[in-house]
């Protein structure tokens, strides 16, 4: 096939985006598709003659929220993962709680915040509400610590989302085409599981450990993996994407966010999952465009 790899953006994930795109390019150029790599920073990108379909590899904004989706779509250009709909429900973090809400999959208790002071009791999340790679995510422990976090948030938006804070395991299950891969377990060596830990490559002091596949009993293993298809389904995704979640002592899974583009790097989940399950990279990208052209097909 004729393939364009879309990568970059403009957002606080850019770096990240463009290793994802070096990684896909380096893969489908071995599984035999000729490829052009474009550097995307707004909808004014330009895309090469007769391509089949575009592979995007743009992480969070104008890559995740349904902006390039759109562009796309206007064009006529078939692309991978998830529609617009899809997209720009997956991206929005209270989007997304409200729609595991209505499903009835478990995730922290939140409230939104658009000026004042949270309510819920400390500890506390803070999080922008339309961010990925853990920028904009605080723990605050602290009361003295809610203002410096409310703060930071600001930069992203004037609302914010406070979420409990749940303490426990931190794991994460990549779904592709409908089907849950194996579970990783992310240890930080520091803190929490943030960008400079999900990125040491960028961050050299950052580090976390993953356990692949993560040391739980199997019917821990089958409620984490099942939660992790609920949530999906709740979205409405069809193509591929990962599933955040903590499981607590009391051993009920509880669902933090999804992301419809993860990361593609040499330390990104989705491929260490895959591989897991003995798929791989070149296998993972195939699968990802097969079910995307479903995806597509069915749309028309």
């Amino acid at each position: 096939m004729k393939i364009a790899v879309l990568y970059g953006g403009s957002g606080s994930e850019r770096e990240v985006s463009l290793r994802s795109g070096q990684c896909v390019t380096r893969a489908l150029v071995d599984g035999g598709h000729t490829v052009e790599i474009v550097d995307v920073r707004d909808a004014r990108f330009v895309l090469p003659g007769d391509i089949e379909i575009a592979f995007i590899m743009v992480h969070g904004t104008y890559g995740e929220d349904g902006g390039i989706q759109r562009e796309l779509e206007h064009r006529g250009v078939p692309y991978t993962g998830e529609g617009i709909r899809g997209s720009e429900l997956a991206f929005d973090k209270i989007a997304t709680k409200e729609a595991f809400g209505c499903a009835g999959v478990p995730t922290p208790a939140f409230e939104v915040l658009t000026d004042g002071r949270p309510t819920l009791p400390l500890p506390i999340v803070i999080k922008a509400p339309c961010e990925g790679s853990s920028v904009g995510v605080h723990i605050v422990k602290l009361p003295e610590q809610i203002a410096p976090a409310l703060e930071d948030v600001a930069r992203f938006g004037n609302v914010t989302l406070v979420e409990a804070f749940i303490k426990g395991r931190e794991l994460t299950v990549g779904v592709v085409g409908g089907r849950a891969l194996a579970v990783i377990e992310i240890v930080p060596k520091d803190g929490f599981y943030d960008f400079k830990n999900k990125y040491p490559w960028l961050n050299p002091q950052g580090a976390a450990e993953h356990f692949c596949p993560a040391p739980l009993t199997p019917e821990e293993t089958a409620l984490v993996q099942e939660t992790a298809l609920a949530a999906n389904r709740a979205l409405g995704l069809e193509v591929y994407c990962r599933v955040d979640l903590i499981l607590p002592e009391d051993g009920k899974p509880q669902v933090l966010e999804i992301n419809t583009i993860p990361g593609m790097t040499d330390s990104s989940l989705l491929p260490e999952a895959a591989a897991a399950e003995g798929i791989s990279f070149c296998q993972l990208c195939e699968s990802i465009i097969a079910l995307s052209l479903k995806r597509h097909e069915c749309a028309k």
